[in-house]
């Protein structure tokens, strides 16, 4: 059987704003592929970037290990690797041109990759796999198990979702398909390669608890118009409920984590899936209490009070926007009042909610801004995350602005912030706005109310608001101000 080095590229270290978030977690669907090939007999390895020093890491361990074969397989439950922050990209590329130099056979896989597979392919990547990539990866390593020397020419004859270089020219084979369940029931991720001291260091250190990442389904079915697609497509893929909570449980008695991250896009979905795993929890002796993304129209009262019966105890809503203009436009589905039943509903069952806020939308004006502060004063979310439009590729959003891209395709970290398009104001607008955004948040849910020092806050943000919008019109974008001239 074949030595395998399975990795991916997200290095923490190469991303100031999540170091000091302190919240690093493992690479979830990078520790998938790699009980898959062991449950296929390869001796597998792991190298885990996230709290790794750098490539030079990296490099040790691949000469230490000698692998035949070199998968890498971002965390495609990583919201970070769907946008291919540019330090993780290149990054990859030295580290798959390394794999080449060390006479491995090096397969890529990734959001990234599937979009732009020449990228990868030209740094030393044998295959590039398209979308999931699990059931392609299946195929071709039996293929070089066979024969590790097999030309590239033999090991895509008859495969799909893949791409790679002939007579140096991209050649991409459709048809990617996704696998119905990744592992069998009882087969989890393989936890034991990760060193999880060194996580549980970082996480008491920074926050004084210990957590850990989990998935109870892949994709997601709605249609929102910046949400890339490139793993799952429009898919909702969900694992049996027991089959989730008997990994909660198996987590709970190895590692004790005191709390649990669902990375899952939509956690739960159905009521009667959420009970079925209250249940198993249950029966298992408690599972860990947990925090879940979701989105506003799904948290009917059942719902709520089935997420609470499982032990969640926060909830990151997809708010986006406080404005039903801007909501429709994002073809969202969801409306500003169903956002706020959401909260209310979430509140009352003692489960602490997030909004995520996204700036800078096609068309999105300073009332609809001014509406996304009205939002935030009158649902009060205990926690929110800001950031501005990102166009990712094969999306419809990317397709409206790509022409305006102007060679800037990728933020180098994540608090770059950078808008890549030509939106209504520029990048330095919007970074004041996610302050204040953020600053009101702070101050609404802070333990001074009432108190001269929270008046005294309150009347410097509110002075801090009236100086930006009295001068907004600086900020506006040179095509903007040129619309509103004519």
């Amino acid at each position: 059987m074949l030595s395998i080095l399975v990795c991916h590229s997200y290095f923490l270290g190469f991303d100031p704003k999540q170091v000091a978030r302190g919240k690093p977690y493992p690479p979830l669907a990078t520790l998938q592929v790699a009980s898959l090939l062991r449950q296929a007999g390869h001796e597998v390895t792991l190298f885990d970037a996230m709290l790794a020093g750098g490539v030079d890491d990296y490099e040790r361990k691949l000469a230490a290990v000698a692998p035949q074969v070199v998968v890498f397989y971002e965390d495609n439950f990583n919201f970070l690797s769907k946008m291919c922050l540019g330090k993780m990209r290149q990054a990859a590329c030295q580290m798959i041109a390394a794999a080449r130099r060390a006479g491995a056979r090096v397969i890529a896989s990734g959001p990234d990759v599937s979009d732009a597979p020449e990228t990868y392919l030209r740094a030393g990547a044998h295959l590039a796999l398209i979308g999931e990539g699990l059931a392609t990866l299946l195929d071709v390593v039996p293929r070089l198990n066979s024969d590790t020397r097999a030309p590239v020419g033999e090991l895509i004859r008859g495969l799909t979702g893949a791409a790679t270089l002939v007579n140096d020219e991209v050649v991409r084979i459709n048809g990617a398909r996704v696998l119905p369940r990744v592992a069998p029931e009882g087969q989890f991720a393989a936890w034991d390669l990760v060193d999880m001291e060194r996580y549980r260091a970082v996480w008491m250190k920074s926050h004084g608890y210990f957590s850990l990442n989990m998935a109870g389904s892949r994709g997601c079915s709605f249609r929102c118009t910046w949400c890339a697609k490139p793993i799952w497509g429009n898919q909702y893929l969900q694992r049996p409920a027991a089959s989730v909570a008997a990994e909660m449980l198996h987590l709970k008695r190895t590692f004790a984590p005191d709390h649990i991250w669902f990375a899952d896009d939509i956690f739960g979905f159905r009521v009667d899936w959420v009970n079925e795993f209250a249940a198993a929890l249950a029966a298992g002796g408690g599972g860990i209490p947990f925090t879940i993304q979701t989105r506003a129209d799904l948290l009917s009262e059942r719902m709520t009070a089935a997420l609470r019966a499982a032990g969640c105890k926060e909830a990151w809503l997809g708010a986006e926007s406080g404005s039903q203009r801007v909501l429709d436009a994002m073809n969202k589905g969801t409306t500003v009042t169903e956002i706020v039943t959401a909260r209310a509903r979430l509140k009352a069952a003692g489960i602490r909610v997030g909004f995520f806020i996204q700036l800078g939308y096609l068309d999105e004006q300073l009332a609809d801004i001014l509406a996304t502060k009205s939002l935030l004063e009158t649902a009060r979310p205990d926690d929110v995350g800001v950031s501005v439009s990102y166009p990712l590729p094969g999306t419809k959003f990317y397709e409206l602005v790509k022409a305006q891209l102007n060679g800037k395709t990728h933020w180098q970290d994540s608090d770059d912030l950078e808008m890549m398009f030509q939106g209504t104001y520029t990048s330095d607008f919007y970074r004041t706005v996610r302050t204040l955004l953020h600053d009101q948040v702070t101050l609404q849910t802070g333990s001074s109310h009432g108190t001269a020092e929270e008046q005294a806050t309150r009347r410097s943000l509110d002075r801090r608001w009236q100086d930006l919008l009295s001068r907004e019109h600086h900020y506006r974008s040179r095509d903007d101000e040129a619309a509103a001239a004519g």
